[in-house]
């Protein structure tokens, strides 16, 4: 009964850390726009703005390439 209960509250816990990331839009400055999983976070040292596109691989871009960002109502 206690593997149940730990297993149910395990996988709970799981589903609201996941609900929690919402999606975001990159605007770029040359017109584009990217869809991206999560927040992005910033590489202070190089300046790239590190990303997981909505194909689920990780990319990377120059932060001056950005215009703006904006969340993507779910």
């Amino acid at each position: 009964m206690n593997k149940g209960i730990a297993g149910c509250l395990l996988l709970l816990m799981v589903g609201l850390l996941a609900s929690c990331s919402s999606d975001h839009i990159m605007h770029m400055r040359d017109g584009s726009t990217v869809v991206v999983e999560g927040k992005p976070h910033l590489d202070k040292a190089s300046r790239m703005l590190v990303y997981t596109d909505a194909t689920g691989r990780t990319q990377a871009v120059n932060l001056d390439e950005v215009k703006g960002m904006s969340r993507l109502k779910n």
